[in-house]
């Protein structure tokens, strides 16, 4: 039988050639995997687009109140008054789909002076049925809000001016915040001795949107006219944030 020498030496000398050609290539591993844009450097900018845009949509929001001394004969009042306030709406050329009933509701109207074992003595009802319009010809908005006050309806919310379709206005505010971030990196860059490379990333990083304008009820009640209204304008924004590489 041939027994085999064992060779420590010659054992260690490979352990050790090893090792060392695996930490050479553990070194170079992050330097090889690096983006070349780190090597270079990045310029983040935020840049901001606003587009100015007039409202072309007014929602009217007025009710009919009724009441009475049982619930049936107010909802009955209450009925034929609304049906008449549509009615009154639909003859200025106002579509059906932009007419909408809201927030009805009949409430009881309670006597405390007469309260009977602690609970307060029921003396009628009140019936509350409300009508939201959408006015797309804002020309028509002052002399339809007198209208529906003439033909019946007793308690106005108020009325808010939107925009229909802001998105294409939109699309204006991000171009714009677009061409701010890219000047401003440009300004950044020539004053750092720098030119900007490829884009990185680019994120949108915020959006405002126009917010409904409020017109108080009082302000509409107190008219005995044509109501004055002014929709004046609104402003959307878009904000993004854009990465450079640095050349």
């Amino acid at each position: 039988m041939t027994s085999r020498r064992f060779r420590p030496a010659r054992f260690l000398r490979t352990a050790a050639l090893a090792a060392a050609l695996g930490a050479a290539l553990a070194g170079a591993a992050p330097a090889l995997a690096q983006d070349p844009a780190s090597l270079s450097g990045i310029l983040t900018m935020e840049g901001r687009g606003t587009v100015s845009v007039a409202p072309d949509m007014a929602v009217i929001t007025a009710s009919v109140v009724s009441t009475g001394k049982n619930a049936a004969g107010a909802l009955s009042e209450n009925s034929i008054a609304v049906a008449r306030v549509i009615e009154a709406i639909k003859a200025q050329g106002i579509a059906a789909k932009d007419i909408r009933t809201r927030g009805f509701g009949i409430y009881p109207r309670y006597d405390h002076s007469k309260a009977t074992e602690g609970q307060p003595e029921i003396q009628g009802y009140e019936i509350r049925n409300g009508v939201e319009v959408n006015v797309r010809d804002l020309a028509k908005l002052g002399d339809l809000l007198t209208l529906v006050v003439d033909s019946g309806a007793n308690a106005v919310d108020g009325i808010r001016f939107e925009v229909s379709d802001p998105g294409e206005k939109l699309d204006e505010a991000r171009q714009g915040a677009v061409a701010d971030a890219r000047h401003k990196a440009g300004v950044f860059a020539a004053a750092a001795g720098v030119e900007l490379g490829g884009i990185v990333s680019i994120a949108e990083s915020g959006v405002d949107m126009p917010r409904p304008v409020m017109m108080r009820a009082e302000a509409m009640m107190a008219k005995s006219g044509p109501v004055p209204v002014e929709a004046g304008e609104e402003t959307i924004a878009a904000t993004v944030t854009i990465r450079w590489s640095l050349k």
